[in-house]
C-alpha cells in the first residue's frame, strides 16, 4: 500500500520534499555500515588478543541475539508513538556498545559490548523501515532501499582498509572507539531534519495502540533461548545438552508467536517474505563471519587484506539493489529474489576452494562480488514486498517481524556454524578445550561452515516461488 507521505514526489527521493529525510536516514545507515565492515576486519585480531577464539562466533551472534528483543520493542514503540524516539535511543545504545567493546579487557566483556550494540541496532533498523513506509510513496520505496545499499559502498571499500591499517598500526581497540566519533557530525547535522520529517510522517490517528507486553515478553524469551542455544553449541561437554534443550524450549514457541502465522511452512505472501529474509541474511552472515578468520589463519593474509577480500561484495550489493529499483523489474520482483539466492548460493560454495593453497585467495573476492550482487537484489526486494503487503497501521509490526526473522536466522545459523567450527577443532568455550584449539583451526572446520550454508541458500531459491500472495 502507498505510504502516508503527502505532496508531489517529483524529483524522486532527492527532490525538495524528501531530500532532508533521505540524507538523514542514509547517514544512519552509514553508521551501521562503517561498524559492520570495520568490526569484521578487526574481529580476528581482537579474539586472538583477548584469548577468546572459542567465543569468536559470539562476537557476531551476540549482536543478533539482543537485536531480536530490541526489534520487537522498536516495532511496538514505532506503532505507538512514531519512529523518532526508538531511532534516537538506538543510535545512543549503538555508540555505547562500541565503547564497551573497545575498552574490554576480556572476551566476555567484548561480547557484552556487542550485545549492547545489538540493542541499539535492533531499535534503529525497524525505525528506519517505518520511516520509509510512512514517509515515502510506494513508487519511491525501491529507490530508498537502493540508497540504503549504496550507503554501504564507501564503507565496504574504505572500512576494511582503514580498519586493517588502524588494527595493525594502533591496535584493534581504536577501530571500535573511533567509529562513534566519525558519525557525530553527520548525525548532528541530519537529526533535526529527520526529527521534523519523521514527526510529520507519524501515525495521525489519536487512538494509538498500547505496547503489547505479551509480544515483548515473547521477544525476551526468544533472546534468552538464543543465548542458551548458542552457549550449548560452543560447549563441547556432554552436559551442554541441558542448556540446548532449555534454549530450544524457549525459542521455538516464542518464534511461532512472534512471526506471521505460516512462516515456517512458507505460506504464501508475508510469511514467505519473512522466511526468505531470514534464510538470505542467515546463510550470507554465517559464511561472511568466518571468511576473514579463514584467510588470516589458513592463508596467512593480514587483517587488512582479509577485510578487503569482502569489499567487492559491498559494491555489487549496491549494484544489485540499484537494479531491483528499476521500474521494468516491478512485475518480476519474485523472480529477482530467486536469481539473487542462486548467485548467493554459488558464491558461498566457491569460498572453501581457497582452503587449497594451490587456489589463489582472489577467488574469494570474486565469489563475494557475485554473492553481494545476489544479496542486493534479494534483501532490498524483500523489504519492498513487505511494505507493499502492509497496512500503514501494521508497518511497525511487520517491519519488526521481517527483522526478527532476519536476526533469528543469523543467531541460529551463525550459532550453528560456530558449533560445527568448535566441534571440528576451531575452538570451544569449554574449560577443558585443548590449548591448540584456542589459537588455530582445522581446515575442515571452515569447509563444514561454508558448504551447508550454500546448500541452505540453494533451498531458499526454491522457496522463493511462494513469495507472491494468493489472488485476492
Amino acid at each position: 500500500m502507498a505510504g502516508t507521505g503527502s505532496g508531489p514526489d517529483e524529483g524522486g527521493i532527492l527532490g525538495r520534499e524528501y531530500r532532508a529525510l533521505t540524507f538523514g536516514v542514509v547517514s544512519v545507515v552509514l553508521l551501521v555500515a562503517f561498524e559492520a565492515t570495520a568490526v569484521g576486519t578487526a574481529m580476528p585480531v581482537a579474539a586472538r588478543d583477548l584469548h577468546g577464539l572459542g567465543l569468536y562466533a559470539f562476537g557476531f551472534s551476540g549482536y543478533f541475539t539482543t537485536s531480536l528483543f530490541a526489534m520487537v520493542v522498536s516495532g511496538q514503540w514505532c506503532d505507538r508513538g512514531g519512529p523518532l524516539a526508538p531511532l534516537a535511543t538506538g543510535i545512543a545504545a549503538f555508540a555505547a556498545g562500541l565503547v564497551i567493546s573497545g575498552t574490554a579487557g576480556t572476551m566476555g566483556v567484548f561480547v557484552l559490548g556487542r550485545a549492547v550494540q545489538g540493542l541499539g541496532g535492533g531499535l534503529v533498523i525497524v525505525a528506519l523501515y517505518v520511516v520509509v513506509g510512512l514517509a515515502y510513496p510506494e513508487r519511491l520505496r525501491p529507490a530508498v532501499m537502493a540508497s540504503f545499499s549504496a550507503s554501504w559502498v564507501v564503507p565496504s571499500i574504505v572500512g576494511p582498509l582503514v580498519s586493517g591499517t588502524v588494527t595493525e598500526q594502533l591496535g584493534w581497540r581504536w577501530v571500535f572507539l573511533a567509529i562513534p566519533v566519525l558519525v557525530v557530525l553527520p548525525l548532528a547535522v541530519m537529526l533535526p531534519a529527520l526529527r521534523r520529517t519523521a514527526a510529520h510522517a507519524a501515525p495521525r490517528d489519536t487512538a494509538r495502540p498500547r505496547m503489547d507486553g505479551r509480544r515483548i515478553g515473547l521477544a525476551a524469551l526468544l533472546a534468552l533461548g538464543a543465548v542458551l542455544l548458542q552457549y550449548a553449541g560452543q560447549d563441547l561437554r556432554p552436559l551442554s545438552v541441558l542448556p540446548a534443550l532449555a534454549g530450544a524450549g524457549l525459542m521455538v514457541p516464542a518464534a511461532l508467536r512472534l512471526l506471521p502465522r505460516g512462516t515456517f511452512r512458507a505460506a504464501r505472501g508475508l510469511p514467505t517474505i519473512v522466511l526468505m529474509r531470514g534464510l538470505a541474511a542467515g546463510t550470507f552472515a554465517a559464511a561472511e563471519t568466518f571468511i576473514p578468520l579463514m584467510l588470516v589463519t589458513q592463508r596467512g593474509l593480514s587483517p587488512t587484506l582479509a577485510g578487503l577480500s569482502l569489499a567487492g561484495g559491498g559494491l555489487t550489493w549496491a549494484l544489485g539493489s540499484y537494479l531491483q529499483a528499476r521500474p521494468r523489474f516491478e512485475p518480476v520482483r519474485e523472480r529477482l529474489v530467486q536469481v539473487g539466492m542462486l548467485l548467493t548460493a554459488g558464491a558461498i560454495a566457491v569460498v572453501p576452494l581457497a582452503l587449497d593453497h594451490a587456489v589463489p585467495t582472489a577467488v574469494v573476492a570474486v565469489a563475494w562480488c557475485a554473492g553481494g550482487m545476489g544479496m542486493g537484489m534479494t534483501i532490498s526486494t524483500l523489504t519492498v514486498l513487505m511494505l507493499r503487503v502492509s497496512r500503514p497501521a501494521d508497518t511497525g509490526t511487520n517491519s519488526a517481524a521481517l527483522q526478527v526473522g532476519d536476526a533469528l536466522a543469523n543467531v541460529v545459523l551463525v550459532g550453528a556454524a560456530g558449533s560445527v567450527f568448535a566441534a571440528l577443532g576451531g575452538g570451544s568455550v569449554a574449560p577443558v578445550a585443548h590449548a591448540a584449539a584456542r589459537t588455530a583451526a582445522h581446515p575442515a572446520a571452515f569447509a563444514a561452515v561454508f558448504l551447508p550454508a550454500a546448500a541452505l541458500a540453494l533451498a531458499a531459491a526454491a522457496i522463493s516461488r511462494r513469495l507472491r500472495p494468493k489472488a485476492g
